[in-house]
């Protein structure tokens, strides 16, 4: 019975091992809340150079959720302020099945600007290509809603990118 019992602890052990060995490589770690840059930050002026309405809007919100979930409260009192410049957004049809747009191709850029206590850092131009495969009826309004997720979405990859970027760099 203690044979037993013996093999079963080092299987244990084996087992919580090759755990951490596996999630020591996957790129995942954990931080705490006092390992980040900063606790607050203030979103500041979202301008929109594009011809598309309301991006500033949607990137705001991304933003904002974005931050959220990383255990950063986005204030307007922050002495750390981030702001935007959407300079160009596209949305390309690639595919399409009786007349109706099944695939788009995003492409947007931006330049960010992070303004810290000790003064103003300019960001990288973030450029956002990606594919969205979407179906939808015949019927305009869910073509128009469906593209309005696919905008959404395209704020919330870049929101990702900028936020990321900021708190692991």
């Amino acid at each position: 019975m203690k044979k037993n019992r013996g093999n079963a602890g080092r299987l244990i052990l084996w087992a919580i091992l090759a755990s951490a060995y596996l999630l020591s490589g996957c790129g995942y770690s954990v931080h705490r809340q006092s390992d980040l840059p900063f606790s607050e930050i203030q979103i500041g002026t979202i301008q929109n150079n594009t011809l598309e309405p309301k991006l500033q809007d949607k990137l705001h919100r991304a933003l904002t959720e974005e931050f959220m979930k990383n255990g950063i409260m986005v204030t307007p009192s922050a002495e750390t302020k981030l702001s935007a410049v959407i300079n160009d957004f596209d949305m390309n049809i690639l595919s399409e099945k009786k007349e109706i747009t099944v695939a788009y191709r995003i492409r947007m850029r931006a330049n960010f600007t992070l303004t810290e206590k000790s003064g103003k850092t300019d960001l990288k131009k973030i450029e956002t290509p990606f594919i969205v495969t979407l179906t939808a009826s015949n019927a305009l309004n869910t073509l128009l809603a469906t593209k309005e997720l696919v905008e959404e979405q395209a704020m919330r990859d870049v929101a990702m990118r900028i936020v990321g970027g900021l708190i692991f760099k």
